[in-house]
């Protein structure tokens, strides 16, 4: 059964997720936007989408671009999860997988490192 949960307290837990990057990559996150929604549109079981340039693909001609988003699914997530604990959790891997594609970090790599 789906976790219940307000928006408010969801955007809390983004917060905190985001809040669990170390402070030296923080500092390297630029021109980036968090966006919370219910759904991915194509596909409704994704749990979060990095959208951008990953700074590792970046060269002289980046530059005036919007910014990148990373979106994170609330209703995907709280879909999967049973307690507000798995939620907790869930965010943060998801948060924390998003913002990796901004530093260049591929899919296999992350499954690697134990944030798939």
């Amino acid at each position: 059964m789906p976790v219940t949960m307000s928006a408010d307290r969801f955007e809390e837990l983004v917060g905190d997720a985001l809040d669990l990057i170390p402070v030296e990559l923080a500092r390297a996150i630029d021109n980036v936007v968090v966006l919370i929604e219910p759904r991915n549109p194509q596909d409704p079981r994704l749990l979060g989408l990095y959208h951008g340039i990953a700074l590792t693909e970046r060269d002289s001609q980046y530059g005036g671009a919007l910014p990148d988003t990373v979106t994170i699914y609330r209703d995907s997530i709280l879909e999967i999860c049973s307690d507000e604990g798995e939620v907790v959790e869930e965010v943060a891997i998801t948060v924390i997988h998003e913002i990796a594609h901004y530093f260049g970090i591929d899919e296999d790599r992350l499954h690697q490192l134990g944030w798939g």
